[in-house]
């Protein structure tokens, strides 16, 4: 988890590819209507989350029992009730100044998500307590095993 830019996909996939289990990004999740309003600028409300999380909390539900690494910024607390009500997800937080993530947006091509958002995202969050934390400034392979060794695989 994570606001936009911490590298939540890079990581995922990463970790996935180690753990040699299926990944799955919640960007895939979101309908039409919301990638048109993050593209515009226009950041997303709860209501506007909610068949996002539901739709992606029924991925996670569907996963239980097999190693799934899924991506998602799940920025506040009420989400990640959503997304894993009985409390079986292993919480990785990708954490990160907002200069960092500011610059890693910057130069972002190609993906809907409008980098003026990114203050709205730092509103949102709530960062989470029970979560493996992991600094973002650290280069992929070392946040990979450092999620690892969180995970105990």
């Amino acid at each position: 988890m994570g606001v936009s830019g911490s590298g939540k996909t890079s990581v995922g996939q990463a970790l996935a590819q180690r753990l040699q289990c299926p990944f799955s990004d919640a960007d895939s999740f979101h309908s039409e209507a919301n990638r048109a309003k993050m593209a515009a600028g226009i950041a997303l409300t709860d209501a506007d989350r909610l068949p996002w999380l539901r739709a992606l909390a029924d991925a996670i539900r569907e996963s239980v029992g097999a190693d799934h690494v899924f991506a998602c910024s799940a920025l506040k607390a009420d989400y990640r009730r959503i997304l894993d009500p009985m409390g079986v997800c292993r919480l990785i937080y990708l954490r990160g100044s907002r200069d960092l993530l500011a610059q890693r947006l910057a130069g972002r091509q190609g993906h809907f998500f409008n980098s003026d958002l990114l203050q709205s995202q730092f509103d949102t969050l709530e960062e989470p307590e029970d979560a493996t934390i992991v600094d973002i400034s650290l280069p992929l392979p070392a946040i990979v095993e450092s999620v690892i060794a969180s995970l105990g695989a």
